[in-house]
């Protein structure tokens, strides 16, 4: 794969050699791992200056035993290489503000955008180290909000029907009868339309299936405060997808605050207080159309870094490989 380091244990198996141990040569010998210049604090924070770019992406990732890592990347670099800026551990805003404040404030204010999530702390740090910068929450994130609550209604209405089956199961057993659960139109029964439905939520009507747009049907009929729910968080989605400028989104933003609030949705109501306390960095998604897709996929990479390793056993050894691929 592009960009992706080759297993020690691999490179083991293909000359006939032990892994580990060329491993432990490469660490020891064969590598400038020991007069690397990060190497006394790494594993508390690494910072490469030279790869600051005008617009850059922050987010957590875990190295082992959910131990969290801040990443702060470059998005002109692609995720290959020079796209690391700094890497701190943990998720306090003090911690990472003093790391990033080693970056020259010259470099740090030629940065004039940072996508991010909509965690207390990020928004924090963006504030306080790059004050050119606009800061856009990810899009996805905001719509991720939205599908947690109709997940929310689902699973509600879920343990509402394993109680009421415990309850008709109990009954039958008094009355010494067997229990025969409703079978609905689909052949489901109501505790298991309301687990299959979990996917079909996540969808947009048109991706649907047949099957899906028939079990999709009977839970709406079922359950027509899940029908405003997943509206709610399509109608949400739409915003994104359909409004050109700022100016247009805001004003579709302020009609889905009034269908909220005619929902009576309680979930809908913590997430439509949550869009309008951040919905200043949510709009300006519509200034470049950037998300923080950049991060995730930077994400994904150092877990595939983590697995082809066979896990973090040195984490300062492994930022030292990290750092080599990517910074």
């Amino acid at each position: 794969m592009d960009n992706q380091p080759i297993s020690p244990h691999l490179l083991g198996r293909l000359y006939g050699v032990d892994g580990k141990q060329l491993q432990q040569q490469y660490k020891d010998y064969l590598s400038d791992f020991r007069i690397w210049g990060q190497k006394e604090h790494a594993s508390d924070w690494m910072v490469f200056a030279d790869n600051i770019g005008e617009s850059l992406s922050i987010d957590e990732t875990s190295l082992s035993n959910g131990e969290l890592y801040t990443i702060l990347t470059n998005k002109a670099a692609k995720g290959g290489k020079k796209a690391i800026v700094a890497m701190v551990k943990g998720t306090q805003a003090e911690q990472i503000i003093t790391a990033l404040e080693r970056i020259p404030l010259r470099k740090r204010n030629k940065v004039r955008e940072v996508t991010m999530d909509m965690a207390a702390s990020m928004i924090r740090v963006v504030r306080s180290c790059f004050a050119n910068a606009e800061r856009v929450i990810d899009r996805f994130h905001v719509q991720k909000l939205a599908y947690d609550a109709v997940q929310e209604a689902r699973i509600k209405f879920r343990w509402e029907a394993l109680d009421q089956e415990t309850l008709q199961i109990d009954l039958a057993r008094k009355e010494k009868r067997n229990y025969q659960p409703e079978l609905l139109a689909n052949g489901d029964t109501l505790k298991q339309l309301l687990a299959r439905s979990r996917y079909l939520l996540f969808k947009h009507p048109t991706k649907w299936t047949a099957t899906q747009k028939e079990r999709a049907d009977i839970l709406f009929n079922r359950y027509p405060v899940l029908k405003k729910a997943y509206d709610l968080s399509l109608g949400l989605g739409h915003i994104f997808t359909s409004c050109a400028t700022k100016t247009q989104a805001f004003k579709r933003l302020a009609i889905w605050y009034n269908h909220v609030e005619a929902s009576g949705i309680d979930a809908f109501k913590t997430v439509a207080r949550s869009v309008e306390i951040h919905h200043r960095s949510i709009l300006n998604y519509f200034i470049n159309r950037s998300t923080n897709a950049s991060a995730e996929s930077f994400n994904a990479k150092i877990k595939a870094f983590r697995a082809t390793s066979r896990g973090v056993r040195d984490t300062t050894f492994f930022l030292f490989r990290l750092s080599k691929i990517y910074a």
